[in-house]
């Protein structure tokens, strides 16, 4: 499916390795020879993030420069010369919400780390951001208000980074299109019901509205319990 999209710029989230565990097929894929990766300190098996791209980019930094969040290796950032293209892996409030407090303060540290980002050149953010904004990114809103991914405090978190200059590529072309998710539970056929979720984005600065061409998902594409989704600019 890589090779048949042929992206510029290949985000993965959750990958769970480090860099010198890469399977030798992704390391091996053509046309995307950059390769950077972010893992956890200390914790194999968990988190982790990579950046794979078709030109080498100007510069590439790990983390958010803060060492709370740094530490579970969740962010890429490669330097373009028209953009920053940042992968991110957002953690999990957890069942139960045990990690929400943590949740909250990674959110606020994330959109400054992005306003800087974005007062340098435009960003575009690809990741796992592991919230549903609106009711219409769920299957059952109503049945989730307290589950992790959908809580009042999650989602007006990503307001807040809308309102901070960045555009949700997908619904601002889709807004009122229903029952488009990326993520789906392995239990109880519910992919194959559609009862998910949409936790994958691509977020823009909003001085690149102007490149956005297209932002899909593709929930055809078997091989996680998320699929992928893809971002046309031009830039």
């Amino acid at each position: 499916w890589v090779q048949e999209e042929a992206p510029d710029v290949l985000c993965l989230q959750e990958t769970k390795c480090g860099g010198g565990a890469v399977p030798p097929e992704v390391r091996a894929l053509p046309g995307l020879p950059h390769q950077f990766w972010a893992s956890p300190e200390g914790r194999p098996g968990y988190s982790g993030v990579g950046l794979l791209a078709r030109h080498e980019p100007l510069s590439v930094t790990y983390g958010i420069g803060e060492e709370e969040h740094d530490r579970e290796g969740r962010v890429v950032t490669a330097e373009f010369p028209a953009l920053f293209v940042v992968a991110a892996y957002v953690p999990n409030a957890g069942r139960g919400l045990v990690r929400l407090e943590y949740r909250l303060r990674w959110d606020a540290a994330f959109r400054s780390y992005l306003a800087r980002l974005d007062a340098r050149k435009p960003v575009a953010l690809c990741g796992d951001l592991n919230v549903a904004h609106a009711e219409i990114d769920l299957r059952h809103p109503r049945a989730n208000r307290r589950s992790a991914g959908f809580t009042t405090e999650e989602r007006e978190g990503f307001g807040a980074l809308l309102a901070n200059g960045f555009l949700d590529s997908f619904r601002h072309l889709y807004p009122a299109l229903p029952h488009a998710y990326t993520f789906w539970t392995y239990l109880g056929g519910a992919r194959q019901r559609n009862v998910g979720w949409r936790l994958d984005y691509f977020l823009i600065s909003r001085r690149l509205e102007t490149a956005l061409c297209d932002s899909k998902i593709r929930s055809r594409v078997l091989g996680s319990d998320h699929c992928p989704i893809t971002l046309y600019l031009a830039l």
